[in-house]
């Protein structure tokens, strides 16, 4: 599995994609946080904090995550090293976890340079130090946990199809239906007391909750579910090739 996690961290840095996906996110959130004059402009809105990095960087991810997991399995099926790589003594689960570890450590990367924002902002306050840390740092996790989730997603949509450009649009559109659609079921108030529990099926819910720096464990719970249930519903999907 470690050999695998390696190959699989050395395939995105040795190409493009990895650079491109790091490059991106940060060139988007820079600009929306420090350059382009709008709500999420931090030297516009005149107060430290870094509330516009976490409203961005869901629907950022949306897109550069699928980016980075539809060559997953799509790749492998569409080449036949599927094949070679099931036939090699290494479960179907300790394979889908180096990917999935591989990919979550991709988007870390992309993470880790914006903590200059933190310490610019950090610096900027008045007085110097004058942020809510507690809840920056709970917005991180949350921002981390939503990026595993959505690895978890699209690491499943690449094991349906050996096209990758079509698992990264199952990808794009079932990671943006958990995070933003039961958020629009629930705005409809179609179903009466079970609303609130609708909204609660939904990423964004969570996601929210941890950003306000309080790291509930039912919250970490609902993303380690999701998390586990793609990992596991990607698994029987390899598994079904032997079958």
């Amino acid at each position: 599995m470690i050999a695998l996690f390696r190959k699989e961290i050395s395939s995105f840095l040795s190409s493009l994609i990895g650079y491109l996906v790091i490059a991106v996110f940060l060139l988007i959130t820079g600009l929306f946080l420090w350059v382009f004059p709008n709500e999420f402009n931090i030297l516009d809105f005149g107060y430290a904090n870094l509330d516009g990095l976490f409203i961005l960087a869901p629907f950022v991810f949306l897109f550069l995550v699928p980016a980075i997991t539809m060559r997953s399995f799509a790749d492998e099926q569409r080449s036949g090293t599927i094949e070679l790589l099931l036939t090699k003594p290494l479960s179907d689960l300790s394979l889908v976890s180096a990917k999935f570890l591989a990919s979550l450590a991709l988007v870390g990367f992309a993470l880790l340079p914006t903590l200059i924002y933190y310490f610019t902002v950090y610096q900027l306050g008045q007085p110097v130090g004058n942020l809510d840390a507690g809840g920056i740092w709970g917005s991180y996790i949350g921002l981390f946990m939503l990026a595993a989730a959505f690895v978890a997603i699209g690491l499943f949509c690449s094991s349906l199809t050996d096209n990758q450009l079509l698992a990264f649009i199952l990808a794009v559109f079932l990671s943006g239906f958990l995070y933003m659609g039961f958020d629009m079921i629930y705005s409809l108030s179609l179903f009466g007391n079970a609303d609130l529990f609708i909204k609660n099926l939904g990423i964004a819910a969570h996601y929210s909750s941890i950003s306000r720096g309080v790291v509930d464990t039912r919250d970490l719970l609902y993303f380690f579910s999701v998390i586990i249930l793609f990992v596991v519903l990607t698994r029987l999907k390899l598994a079904s090739r032997k079958w």
